[in-house]
């Protein structure tokens, strides 16, 4: 039977196997790529709201804590939105006719609350409590930013698993005493920066309490009149972090990883 095809055929295939194979490659890689990026994630990203809040200006400018709107932040799993009652607090004595502010005039008028697009938004089928997050030593800043600089809020994060289980591999990094939770300006030990801890045995629960200060012994020498049980001093974020750990009650790394922990 005579040969159908020529023998640079045989050559041919090889090559076109070649690149149909580079090519799930590219576009495997590709995929890969985008459902990490900004496109795909929303990180970066400033959603439309229904009043321009600045957080810059209420934050670092007035020095409003978070917890004043936020009112639920430590005792239930979402942060809560403030009522518009908590904007006219302020905003009944000032900044009365501004345009801007009139949807919560509006919204105080009618008894409609006011309607905001959330910024952090996880799927439906993630646990995630604020209330844990806060009361175990994670700030404000590690998961939403630097909220305290942001003209209008937006997607710090990229909000995937591997973001998550990035500090759920290493609690200790972000770690901080809980008398700075709300603290945008803290900055943790390091070598131009020593934090002196201890225990006061005063509060309900034994609560950590911290002071930062250039030297070991002058952070030691802060907290020297405050009758402190068991002062220790840290020059690196891990070791303080390590050492929240244990005074909070962390989990370990193998208990806060599995996947009952955020899928229930």
């Amino acid at each position: 039977m005579a040969q159908i095809f020529h023998r640079s055929a045989n050559s041919f295939s090889r090559i076109s196997m070649m690149l149909v194979g580079l090519l799930l490659v590219v576009l495997g890689l590709t995929a890969n790529e985008l459902q990490r990026s900004p496109y795909w994630t929303n990180q970066g990203v400033r959603p439309e709201q229904p009043v321009p809040f600045s957080h810059q200006h209420h934050v670092s400018g007035l020095g409003i804590q978070c917890q004043y709107c936020h009112t639920s932040v430590e005792k239930a799993s979402f942060a809560g939105y403030p009522p518009t009652k908590t904007c006219m607090n302020c905003h009944s004595q000032i900044w009365t006719n501004a345009d801007y502010l009139e949807p919560v005039r509006l919204s105080y008028r009618t008894n409609r609350p006011l309607v905001w697009t959330r910024v952090h938004d996880l799927p439906d089928y993630v646990y995630f409590s604020h209330e844990i997050h806060v009361n175990k030593g994670v700030g404000c800043q590690s998961c939403h930013g630097p909220v305290d600089r942001m003209a209008y809020m937006y997607q710090h994060g990229s909000l995937q698993m591997e973001w998550c289980l990035e500090c759920h591999r290493n609690t200790a990094a972000n770690l901080r005493p809980r008398s700075e939770i709300y603290n945008f300006a803290w900055e943790g030990p390091s070598m131009t920066n020593s934090v002196a801890c201890g225990l006061d045995p005063s509060s309900p629960r034994s609560e950590v309490v911290c002071r930062t200060a250039p030297k070991p012994e002058e952070a030691k020498a802060l907290v020297a009149s405050l009758n402190l049980q068991g002062v220790q001093t840290f020059k690196d974020q891990q070791s303080l972090g390590e050492y929240l750990q244990k005074q909070y009650h962390v989990r370990d790394r193998y208990a806060i990883m599995s996947c009952e922990t955020c899928h229930r």
